[in-house]
């Protein structure tokens, strides 16, 4: 028969081990009672070196321990007791009667004791200290966190907030991060150490009592959030700021450095803090701003591990404060510079009224454009460069310089766009033939375009598009229809689909819509009929009804293109158009000579102008009798400029020429340059039309 298969004491050697084993054995030994009190208990632990014997034995485990989750321990110790199922491995926290604002971490195992026969004694309790351990563990998880929750978004102050929102309430009970003003801006951080004078803006705050991402005015907090200032000094904040060395610091209530910032100590003693960790947030020794972390409920003191803590937290976020910083910066200077690419407001003309909507996209870069054309026409333009940052905005900027370049030329609206392709194309091959390390050139190039030509006296509208373009008539009565836009490839893509354009009537008071992308919330099969109870408010002005529908969209309604062009065509005036018929004959020139002598006349155009009209009539007609085929057909339009056309059905073009001394013939283009503003040729199926523009005083 074993030992312990027999019933009698222990004598002799096996005694001796069993009492040396509760003396020496590093691993805290407890015999419980089937009440819980503890029977016997090994000196040897740490834990009982701030204890006596007696003041431990006879006493239920949890209160001579002083475990704080006495209800979960007890639930724990009855459960093994009851089924008899061993605990192996279980974490508690204690504190210490010798230093109760300290918790340590016991990791606990438990086993039931039995007699031979059945009998249940009590319980068996294996304690060994992990409070490092399970610290240790707790801070790993805490940079985890942090690293997956903050920098999710490329702005400051959603960085800060997401920081305080990890360490509440896992590190303080109160967080509070404040930012150099300038950095907020995009501009670039001071150097250390940071100057008195530079204003920081409290970015974050948060309590352990508050929900993440927002405070309440009954929060101690020394200043609001958004407050701007310098910090007081010498304290320990701008100590941090100075040398980029963290600081734990006790808030005693003598600290003479509190006198130097009165309103965060009055906050400090609101709010009941004891500990303080301040650390900067700094990146190659530039200074961000700082962190601050008060502990007010929990009672452990900050350590050199919890100080290690915070500087990690502290660069992962200053890393991220400045990757947001930079963007930011960059957002800046690439909406600077879309600002001053794009005209200042679309310019609005005789017969047409224009107004523009950019609505927030990450579509790309979007532009708009309105050019006024020869003959009272209009091109209005739409379009956007796929990709956002600087070099969009440049590339926005070159597309629409090439735009009016080709539109000074009277092209049709596909000839146009697809010239403009070929600017494009090259635009695409510089930016393959980058270096491969070049953000840029990774990125594809492609752009959007609808380039649509308006003429009111015709009352025509020619639109063609690269992408998907979209157009909405809106009538005078308030109905509405969106034409058919034969759609094209996008400018600078691979594909050679050619582009085409159509053409339709469009009445006078009608409303265009124009954008580079399809807008299904303005078409009439829309299924909400917001939009299309405002567009049908023939009498509201364009501004009201680009607001609202600006509103429209930002209340729900279903998203919509990145740009819009709003145009509500009027009637040209018929007193300032004059259209004649002229003879296939030498006497044409002094009859369109007198014609338009006697039609100045009328309009009291200034007699130096009226002069130069003359003689560019006079060579404009000769060349059409001379190199033109009949018919031919005179026209003068009084708009912004006075206009001047002939038109007649051969389709070659007259070119400028540079006639020599003893020339005869040759000088009459040159001449017309000399005096006219603008001139040109503009091709028809039906043949040609020269014209020329002059400015009337």
């Amino acid at each position: 028969m074993t030992r312990s298969e027999s019933a009698g004491p222990l004598d002799g050697p096996e005694a001796a081990m069993l009492d040396a084993l509760f003396s020496q054995s590093p691993v805290g030994l407890h015999l419980l009672d089937t009440d819980l009190r503890v029977l016997r208990v090994n000196t040897a632990t740490p834990a009982m070196q701030d204890l006596r014997v007696e003041d431990v034995v006879g006493r239920r485990f949890d209160e001579a321990y002083g475990v704080v989750d006495a209800d979960e321990a007890v639930d724990l110790a009855r459960g093994v007791l009851d089924s008899g199922v061993a605990v192996v491995g279980h974490v508690l926290r204690a504190r210490r009667r010798a230093r109760p604002d300290k918790e340590h971490f016991y990791e606990v195992s438990v086993f039931r004791l039995e007699s031979p026969s059945g009998e249940v004694l009590g319980l068996a309790v294996a304690v060994v200290e992990v409070t490092e351990r399970e610290k240790g563990r707790a801070r790993a998880e805490v940079l985890r966190i942090a690293r997956e929750r903050v920098g999710r978004t490329l702005d400051v102050t959603a960085t800060c907030q997401e920081l305080v929102d990890v360490v509440v309430p896992r590190v303080a009970d109160v967080a509070v991060v404040e930012v150099v003003d300038a950095v907020l801006r995009g501009d670039e951080p001071p150097l250390a150490p940071l100057p008195l004078e530079v204003p920081l803006r409290r970015a974050a705050f948060r309590n352990s009592g508050s929900n993440p991402g927002a405070g309440t005015a009954e929060e101690p907090q020394a200043h609001p959030l958004g407050d701007v200032r310098a910090l007081p000094a010498p304290t320990p904040y701008t100590q941090a700021l100075s040398d980029l060395r963290a600081r734990a610091v006790a808030l005693n209530g003598g600290l003479p450095w509190l006198a130097a910032d009165p309103d965060r100590a009055e906050a400090i003693r609101a709010a009941g803090a004891h500990r303080l960790i301040t650390a900067p947030l700094t990146v190659r020794d530039t200074v961000l701003g700082l962190i601050s972390l008060y502990r007010t409920q929990r009672p452990d003191p900050y350590d050199e591990q919890d100080v290690g803590l915070v500087l990690q937290l502290a660069d992962h976020t200053a890393l991220c404060i400045d990757n947001a910083r930079r963007y930011t910066r960059e957002h800046t200077i690439a909406a600077t510079v879309q600002r001053q690419l794009l005209p200042r407001r679309p310019a609005s003309h005789t017969a047409l009224e224009t107004a523009y909507l950019l609505l927030p996209s990450d579509r790309g870069v979007e532009w708009y454009d309105t050019i006024p054309l020869s003959g009272a026409r209009t091109a209005l333009v739409v379009g956007g460069v796929l990709g956002q940052g600087l070099h969009s905005a440049g590339v926005m900027g070159q597309l629409r310089t090439v735009v009016r370049s080709l539109a000074a030329f009277d092209m049709e609206p596909d000839e146009l766009l697809a010239r403009l392709n070929d600017t494009a194309t090259f635009l695409a091959a510089e930016r393959a033939d980058l270096p491969t390390a070049d953000p840029v050139h990774r990125e594809a190039f492609a752009a959007r375009c609808t380039y649509a030509v308006y003429d009111p006296l015709a009352r025509t509208c020619t639109v063609a598009g690269a992408g998907a373009p979209n157009l909405v008539v809106v009538h005078p009565d308030g109905s509405s229809e969106v034409p058919d836009v034969p759609s094209g490839s996008l400018l600078g893509s691979a594909e050679a689909t050619p582009f085409a354009a159509t053409a339709f009537e469009i009445p006078e008071g009608a409303l265009l819509i124009l954008s580079d992308t399809p807008a299904p919330a303005l078409e009439p099969t829309a299924d909400g009929d917001v939009l299309r109870r405002l567009l049908a408010q023939a009498d509201r002005s364009l501004e009201d009804l680009r607001d609202d529908i600006l509103y429209a969209f930002a209340g729900g309604a279903p998203p919509g293109p990145a740009a819009l062009l709003l145009a509500r065509t009027r009637s040209f005036p018929a007193d300032r158009v004059a259209v004649w018929q002229l003879p296939d004959a030498p006497t044409a020139a002094a009859t369109a000579r007198r014609l338009v002598r006697s039609q100045l006349v009328d309009w009291n155009v200034e007699d130096e102008t009226a002069f130069d009209t003359e003689v560019i009539v006079s060579e404009l007609v000769t060349n059409a009798v001379r190199y033109g085929s009949p018919p031919l057909e005179l026209r003068v339009i009084n708009d912004r400029v006075l206009t001047c056309e002939v038109r007649d059905s051969s389709p070659s073009a007259p070119h400028l020429r540079h006639a020599g001394v003893v020339d005869e013939g040759g000088r009459g283009l040159f001449i017309i340059a000399q005096l006219a503003q603008a001139w040109g040729t503009r091709y028809t199926p039906a043949g040609k039309t020269i014209w020329t523009e002059q400015t009337l005083r």
